[in-house]
């Protein structure tokens, strides 16, 4: 696996890659304007890490999000699941998913600058469900966002 210049190919073989969460009962920690949480996981002769964040006076405002740790210790983000709580670009205030490209990676953008806007998800449980269910993570149980019968949350 080629970490300085992945190729698409390989950054979806890792996002699909099974993996298994080796600390399911990590607690929040309190941070400045928000909450986090973070996962270790394992997945082949991989490490990964799932993150967890929530804004503390938003709701909408969240992300969670996939990352390997390479070889040198360092974090390359796969994907990232975010709340309505900002626009990103053409995407006004919805939940969007980051997909780490081969093509901002050589462009030396952030790997997880391509995005597109989802109705999967509105609150943090349901992006976490999402990225268990898309990104093949075992040991961590989730559920979907509940809809009212209207289809609002």
């Amino acid at each position: 696996m080629n970490f300085d210049v992945p190729t698409d190919a390989e950054l979806d073989h890792l996002r699909q890659l099974p993996k298994l969460v080796a600390n399911p009962r990590c607690q929040w920690k309190n941070k400045p304007g928000h909450r986090q949480k973070n996962f270790l996981a394992e997945g082949g002769k991989y490490q990964f890490e799932i993150y967890l964040r929530q804004n503390t006076n938003d709701e909408r405002d969240f992300s969670c999000g996939l990352k390997i740790i390479k070889p040198d210790g360092t974090a390359l983000t796969l994907c990232r699941y975010n709340g309505g709580g900002h626009a990103h670009h053409d995407i006004q205030y919805r939940p969007h998913i980051h997909i780490a490209t081969a093509a901002a990676i050589s462009l030396g953008r952030k790997p997880e600058t391509h995005a597109d806007e989802t109705n999967r998800y509105e609150k943090l449980d349901g992006a976490l469900h999402c990225l268990v269910s898309d990104c093949m993570v075992n040991g961590l149980p989730t559920q979907p966002d509940e809809r009212d019968m209207f289809g609002a949350n």
